[in-house]
């Protein structure tokens, strides 16, 4: 394009009233631009003042005809269509205002399609103006806007705050390195908009500012101060040093809390502050805040409307005030160097806290700002130390946490860059030195050395068993008690003992140590006396401990015998057999069991028969020797004296054994047998010889346990040790060395024991590093050797095959992986030896729980239900799944990890469901959490009789609503990633099931088209592609996902360009609807190709599910947005809207027959052409407050009234509580259903009641309508009712104010529903889709009436919709009226012409209504209160009815009214020509001639 800018000649001149006081404005800055080959766009600035339209004037030669074009007010704007880009143009813009004219605003384009300036000339005395001013400094600056967005500025004033900030913006060269602007928004809590490094050029910041959305809300300025000055001039957040720092208010009341402490914070960090006041601003307050001077640093002004005259101002002052902190930055700096600090350097590090220190940075330096937080997650914190030091202790840490430092110089009106590095804080110190003693079979004392800082101790210990099993038990002591005794532990158990030292609520990492209590004492030294052939007696030592008594058994292998005793020490065995081996075991007998077995062994003697019995009869002692004897044989000798009276004495004996019989060479040859070098698995045997001829030794050895063979081992006879291997763990052996000479006879043998070492169990094991699947356990060695380490673990909660893993023997720790989250498990190590393997070392370790806490269900409904649950710290996203108790059907929803609840719909009612979920992190799932819900049982329905069986689909049944519909409707389909293939074929069912809603499809019906969209937009098939449902169903089915990413306004704008053309197959006077599907946030803007379609009439409605942005979707949407938006969790959930859906498409694609329009907009009543008329507020959606009566007292009624079908004046009058309500409070909703029978009323969306009316009569073109007047002005005084209209609809259809939910009444919805959101309200208030009722039978056809007088000719009275009052008092009424009317349609012949023709006739209509009652509003708003009343868009609490007043005095009879209809029929006259058919105009205000509307087609509407 080439853009031609046009400046008038001469000084600048801004207050052009004073110059030309009753005189119409001049237009301002003409300007060019070529839109093609043939077409130059002319435009202009609208000029001040009063005006109605414009006239323009062009030609293309000097004194060559000129030719004129009528421009309406608000457009400011033309195309030259025979445009010729080689010529040269003289343009002329005329304002108009009645039959006054401007100053010519005159402009001249050069051809050859330069960009040349073109001169404006103006004969002198001229209106001047100029281009907005431009800040030409080099200095840049960081400059942060606080916006205001409370409730009290309002949607319709927050649109002139985003005016007033682009043109803000355009003052200023914005870029990275050059001036940045960030934005924060503030209410009762402040947000960042965008930082000052979000955008990079002027073209990025203007369009966030054009998109930037109202947040509504308190006003609490002191807390956005703050908030800014912590979040907004960082250098995280783009804030530079050496940079000037500008902070801009803007607000429009005084602020909730205080400023002055967070002002001032601002200025003495050098930001230097502008505060800009609107409407109801407090001065002092705006003073507290600014910068000093005030006069410069301060604006305040009366209305939004007039912000724009001190962007000029404010941009000079700005800019000024950057070049001069610039210098005042730069001086210094060129005097003294500064920088960042250097070499960060940590130290002193624990578990709780270490310092930091750095060398200082160059320059004057006012402090170190130090920046620390956890490198996974957490906040920034910050410590602040004078220029002079250079380190700091950062203390209350976390243990073993990693933390990134950041330290920043700050100089007086700058800071340096950060200087950056990171440490890890130690775990926390544990206990060192458990040591376990004073072991007793029932108890055991624990000791370890004290830790500094430990705040006391917690003890654990439990007994240790082969099934990981353990009771666990906790002792906690204070930090002063480091020995403990464990006591009613059990005998001859392993404890293992774990103590952790406390810190506050942490715990350092435990140490662990293991002991096994004693068993129970057994008895001692069994010896057995009196050993005879059937008899023996046993004695012992007693157990040291409480022994209760003793069990005995004996055993020959043959016989076992068992006898319990008391407790004493010698017990006797009678009745045994002779020569025979008896085996004895004695248990001692105790409270807490029986101890362990002490053995012993003993043999019986030989019977009488088989002794040697000498008889010496002879008194004196007697010597003899006994023989023959074998050698090496013992005997016991008996000796019993024998008296001479033949008694015999005691027994006496004596046992001696036979010497060996040696030959003469035989000799003691091996002496000092013994046993060293003890292993697991060997022994070495020593000797010291002692005769030099021996010729070998054989080495004997066998097991004490009898269980193996006895081994030989032949060593040579110059040899003195042998080693024996391989042998058995912890075993004794026998060991004997015989000498062997050449002779082959053997030497004397000697014998010792040994016993092998046992296989010692490693010690110690300690669990650490404890994760979501991972843990570390360590060991101690033990003192022998070992080939390695078997470590197996395994859930104590899962039966199964346990996992095992072998280390080598240099190796004491390993890291166990993928394990189970929040999962105990029992852990085992096992040495391993040559022999064999050690006892295990036992203990338990689990891992972090990775699931989420408190899951629960809500919104438990017939086939819905939620779940909500708090959200994991480190949860990356949850699987979600639902599955039926019932059926085992299962849903599953993947959600991001910031997520907190998850809703499922299509469910089975009176089912139990099991909701689970599991938690991600990155690639590693937790376990599930689960819950139950059971579904509501569905309500009870009639029987229906059996479906029929069909083997094809078949073709859905039009909806009663759709029968009538004929518009061109296109659907736009979101294809983008983010749906997936699952969504999109809901999509298509949804698509399906829509459109099979619809009657008639083709020319004659309605036209469907179909485009999908993501980087670009792709027809899926055009409006005349299908002249059928099958068709176009089938058509629908093999639609084809498309993918990419979602730019929704190219789509809209491809939908508009390739659909809706005449090759596309779009129908003129036919409605144009638009159904958009998304859901997600575009990635293009949206707005402006929305706003050209909706202007231009097409009907679009937005859908949006999943992460759509419900402010995009509005503004996508036409107006209402309670009726053109629609917003669902997921496409689970678009059945709920799919009933409304079809209703409002199809009742705007029947808008051609019932001539449905919103009479605002399509009247052109809009606030650019008639927003200057006083009083007047025609801005829809608007809750600021206009000077207007409020009307009071109790006489308060609400009256219909018109002329009837016979042409009687019929009045209704409708009073009441209900009507009351409408004169006072906030803004109401007033809906008028007229009937032919009957007139209904409904406020607020509550029925108030209905009364019988005669159909209507005619109406007539002439005379003036009155939406609402005083009941006593009549006549020369009637005057309209002054009152606000934010909404003001002409609906054909008799059921939409039952539907009507009201839902843009704030006061009232919140009243009742305060705790729910706008967005979700409406479908809130929304019950279930009733049942289609029965079609009535038509009604009677009326009589024909007789032909009446030309049309031309009638004077008629108007409709009028009168507010009636008794007094009006000086206040503000505030309703909102919207119209509900029934037409009348009486057609004589003729087609309906397009929309565009009512637009235009309602436009003149409505521009006679203001030019004609112009000063009849005049002289109402001049009795209107000066002072500023501020109305605020929240409503406050509704305030107690008041009493009941008297009745006012009858009023006085009022003026003769305007001339009625004509009275009775005359006669017959001779038939006249065919005429066209007879107009009713609608309820609109008008008083033209009847040649405006003679030949135009529009919707009959009568009252």
């Amino acid at each position: 394009d080439s853009i031609v800018h046009c400046f008038r000649e001469g000084p600048a001149l801004f207050k052009s009233s004073a110059l030309y006081r009753g005189k119409v404005a001049a237009p301002r800055r003409l300007r060019f631009r070529v839109l093609g080959p043939s077409k130059l766009h002319v435009s202009w600035k609208e000029p001040k003042g009063d005006f109605d339209s414009y006239t323009v004037l062009y030609n293309s030669e000097p004194g060559e005809e000129e030719k004129q074009l009528r421009v309406s007010k608000g457009e400011n704007k033309v195309v030259i269509n025979d445009f010729d880009a080689m010529r040269e143009y003289y343009v002329k813009v005329i304002a108009v205002n009645g039959d006054q004219q401007s100053r010519a605003l005159r402009g001249k384009y050069s051809g050859m399609w330069t960009f040349w300036p073109c001169v404006v000339f103006f004969p002198p005395p001229i209106l001047l103006s100029v281009d907005p001013f431009v800040c030409a400094t080099r200095s840049v600056a960081d400059i942060v806007i606080l916006v205001d967005g409370s409730w009290s500025i309002g949607r319709i004033n927050f649109r002139l705050v985003r005016l007033f900030l682009e043109n803000l913006v355009n003052a200023f060269s914005v870029g990275i390195d050059q001036t940045r602007i960030g934005l924060a928004q503030y209410s009762g809590d402040p947000r960042i908009e965008w930082h000052l490094n979000a955008f990079t050029t002027k073209e990025a910041v203007i369009d966030a500012v054009k998109s930037l959305p109202y947040k509504g809300g308190n006003t609490l300025t002191g807390l956005a101060l703050t908030y800014i000055l912590e979040n907004s001039f960082k250098p995280e957040s783009g804030s530079r040093s050496g940079v000037p720092k500008v902070g801009i208010l803007i607000t429009d009341g005084k602020s909730q809390d205080d400023v002055i402490p967070p002002a001032s914070n601002l200025r003495d960090e050098g930001i230097e502050l502008f505060a800009i006041g609107v409407k109801n601003a407090d001065e002092n307050e705006l003073r507290a805040i600014a910068s000093e001077p005030h006069d410069t640093h301060v604006f305040n002004v009366a209305d939004f409307s007039v912000m724009s005259t001190i962007v000029e101002g404010l941009t000079k002052i700005v800019c000024e005030r950057v070049e001069d902190q610039d210098k005042e930055i730069k001086e210094p700096a060129s005097q003294e160097t500064q920088g960042a600090p250097e070499d960060l350097v940590t130290s002193e590090v624990t578990a709780r806290s270490f310092r930091v220190s750095w060398s200082p940075a160059p320059g004057k330096v006012e402090k170190y700002r130090v920046v620390y937080y956890p490198a996974q997650a957490g906040q920034p914190e910050e410590a602040v130390v004078d220029g002079t030091e250079t380190s700091v202790e950062l203390q209350h840490l976390n243990s073993l946490t990693e933390y990134q430092l950041a330290v920043f110089a700050v100089y007086p009106s700058s800071a340096s860059e950060g200087l950056r590095g990171s440490e890890t804080t130690l775990a926390l110190p544990m206990v060192n030195g458990l040591e376990l003693y004073n072991v007793t079979h029932n108890s055991l004392r624990a000791r370890w050395r004290s830790v500094d800082g430990a705040s006391g101790y917690m003890v654990l210990y439990a007994p240790l068993s082969e099934d990981g099993a353990s009771d666990e038990k906790e002792v906690n002591v204070s930090e002063a008690v480091t020995d403990l005794e464990l006591v009613t532990l059990a005998p001859a158990t392993e404890y293992t003992v774990t103590v952790y030292a406390l810190y506050g609520e942490e715990a350092s990492d435990p140490v662990t140590n293991q002991k096994t209590t004693l068993p129970l004492s057994p008895p001692r030294n069994l010896l057995f006396t009196e050993v005879d052939y059937n008899s023996a007696r046993l004695s012992w030592d007693a157990a040291p401990e409480k022994v209760t008594g003793y069990r005995i058994i004996k055993t020959d292998g043959e016989q076992t015998d068992e006898v319990e005793i008391g407790p004493v020490t010698s017990w006797p065995l009678n009745d045994l057999k002779a020569l025979t081996e008896y085996s004895v075991a004695i248990f001692g007998i105790y409270d807490e069991g029986q101890s362990e077995a002490l053995f012993g062994s003993f043999t019986t003697g030989k019977s009488q028969s088989e002794s040697f019995a000498i008889s010496y009869y002879q008194s004196e002692s007697l010597a003899d020797s006994i023989g023959p004897l074998n050698p090496d044989t013992e005997y016991e000798v008996m000796l019993q004296a024998v008296f001479k009276d033949e008694s015999e004495s005691d027994v006496v004996s004596v046992v001696e054994r036979t010497p060996v019989w040696c030959s003469p060479a035989m000799r003691q040859a091996v002496q000092d047998l013994r046993v060293e070098g003890e292993t697991t698995h060997s022994l070495e045997l020593f000797w010291e010889p002692q005769d030099p001829v021996v010729d070998q030794y054989r080495v004997t050895y066998v097991s004490l346990r009898g269980d193996r063979n006895q081994e030989t081992v032949l060593v040579p006879g110059r040899e003195t040790s042998v080693l024996l291997q391989p042998l058995l763990s912890d075993t004794g052996y026998k060991l004997t060395v015989t000498p062997v000479y050449q002779d082959g006879q053997d030497g004397v043998s000697e014998s010792t024991v040994g016993r092998t070492l046992p296989l010692s169990a490693p010690s110690n094991l300690r669990v650490s590093e404890e994760w979501y699947n991972r843990f570390r356990i360590a060991w101690d060695m033990p003192p022998s050797p070992t080939m390695g380490y078997r470590v197996i673990y395994q859930p104590t909660s899962v039966s199964g095959t346990a996992l095992e893993t072998f280390v080598g023997d240099d190796v004491n720790t390993i890291l166990l992986v993928n394990l189970l989250s929040d999962t105990e498990y029992n852990v085992k190590v096992i040495a391993s030896y040559t022999t064999g393997s050690s006892e295990p070392l036992s203990g338990v370790a689990r891992t972090l729980n990775l699931g989420v806490a408190n899951l629960n269900t809500y919104q438990v409904r017939t086939s819905s239900l939620c779940a909500q649950w708090k959200p994991h710290s480190q949860a990356s996203q949850y699987r979600v799944v639902i599955q039926s108790l019932l059926s085992g059907q299962k849903q599953e929803v993947s959600v991001s990890g910031s997520a907190s609840r998850q809703c499922f719909y299509d469910l089975t009612p009176n089912s139990q469901y099991q909701i689970s979920v599991y938690t991600w992190l990155q690639d590693m799932e937790g376990p599930a959490v689960t819950t139950t819900a059971t579904t509501h049982p569905a309500p009870t329905l009639p029987p229906t009789p059996p479906p029929t069986l069909t083997l094809l689909p078949t073709i859905p049944a039009a909806r009663e609503v759709c029968k009538a519909a004929k518009a061109d409707l296109a659907f736009l389909v979101d294809g983008s990633w983010s749906i997936g293939d699952d969504n999109f074929q809901k999509i298509i069912r949804f698509l399906y099931s829509t459109m099979g809603a619809l009657d008639l499809i083709g020319p004659d019906g309605t036209q469907v088209a179909i485009a999908q969209f993501s980087d670009d937009a792709r027809t899926e098939f055009k409006l005349n592609s299908y002249a059928n449902k099958e068709a176009l169903l089938d058509a629908i089915q093999r639609i084809a996902y498309k993918g990419g990413n979602t730019k929704t306004g190219g789509a809209i704008k491809h939908v508009k360009e390739a659909i809706f053309t005449p090759d596309g197959g779009v129908r003129r006077g036919v409605p144009k609807v638009l159904v958009v599907l998304t859901d997600g946030r575009s990635q293009d803007d949206v707005n402006k190709i929305s706003k050209e379609m909706q202007m231009e009439g097409y009907i679009i409605f937005a859908i949006g599910f999943a992460d759509a942005d419900y402010g995009e979707l509005v503004n996508i949407a036409s107006k209402p947005s309670d009726r053109h938006v629609f917003f669902v969790d997921d496409l689970d959930a678009v059945k709920k809207i799919e009933e409304q859906l079809i209703t409002f498409v199809c009742e705007a694609a029947t808008a051609n027959v019932h001539a449905s329009f919103r009479m605002m907009e399509m009247f052109g009543l809009v606030e650019k052409e008639y927003g200057d008329v006083k009083g007047v507020s025609l801005e829809p959606g608007s809750f600021n407050s206009f000077s207007c009566y409020r009307i009071h007292k109790d006489a308060l009624t609400l009256t219909f009234f018109n002329y009837d079908y016979k042409g009687d004046f019929q009045t209704v009058t409708f009073e009441g509580p209900d009507i009351k309500k409408i004169f006072y409070g906030s803004f109401h909703k007033v809906h008028v259903t007229v009937t032919k029978t009957t007139a209904r009323l409904v406020i607020d969306c509550k029925a108030v009641g209905g009364k019988p009316i005669n159909a209507a009569g005619n109406i007539t073109t002439d005379g003036v309508e009155v939406l609402g007047r005083m009941v006593r002005s009549r006549g020369n005084r009637d005057n309209s009712a002054p009152f606000q209209i934010q909404m003001f609809d002409i609906i054909c259809s008799t059921s939409w104010a039952s539907r009507d939910k009201c839902c843009e009444l704030p006061g009232l919805v919140r009243a009742n529903f305060h705790q729910i959101t706008w967005p979700k309200l409406c479908v809130f208030l929304q019950g279930p889709q009733g049942l289609v009722g029965e079609i009535g039978p038509p009604g009677p056809q009326g009589p024909p009436g007789p032909q009446g007088p030309s049309g031309h000719s009638i004077q008629g009275q108007p409709v009028r919709f009168t507010l009636y009052q008794s007094t009006v008092l000086n206040v503000c009424f505030k309703s909102v009226v919207q119209l509900s009317i029934l037409p009348n349609v009486s057609s004589m012949g003729g087609d309906l012409q397009s929309q565009a023709a009512v637009r235009a006739l309602a436009r003149q209509v409505c521009e006679q209504l203001i030019q004609s009652h112009l000063s009849r509003y005049n002289s109402v708003l001049n009795q209107i209160p000066t002072q500023a009343v501020s109305v605020r868009t929240v409503p406050g609490p509704p305030g107690n009815p008041g009493r009941t007043g008297l009745p006012g005095p009858q009023g006085e009879q009022g003026p003769p009214g305007r001339p009625g209809f004509p009275g009775a029929n005359g006669q017959n006259g001779r038939p006249g020509e065919r005429g066209t058919e007879q107009r009713h105009m609608p309820f609109i205000s008008h008083s033209i001639s009847s040649s405006y509307v003679h030949n135009v087609h529009v919707c009959l509407l009568y009252f």
